[in-house]
């Protein structure tokens, strides 16, 4: 089974999420970068996996594969 992983910005846009096959964010990030950073430490650790980078529409800006 693929997990799946979502980074993507709070409603108001002050930080960065990563969430666990879309339940309730894990942790809350400042910055875009170390929340794809961690999302792919997860991923990796939990292969194989799809780490998805959202925008701030919350359309899908990049999909990794671990």
């Amino acid at each position: 089974m693929m997990n799946e992983y979502t980074v993507a910005p709070n409603k108001d846009a002050t930080g960065w999420l990563v969430k666990v096959e879309d339940v309730a964010p894990t942790e809350h990030y400042v910055d875009r970068d170390s929340a794809v950073e961690k999302a792919e430490e997860i991923a990796k650790e939990h292969s194989p996996s799809k780490v998805y980078i959202l925008d701030k529409y919350h359309e899908v800006e990049e999909e990794r594969s671990f």
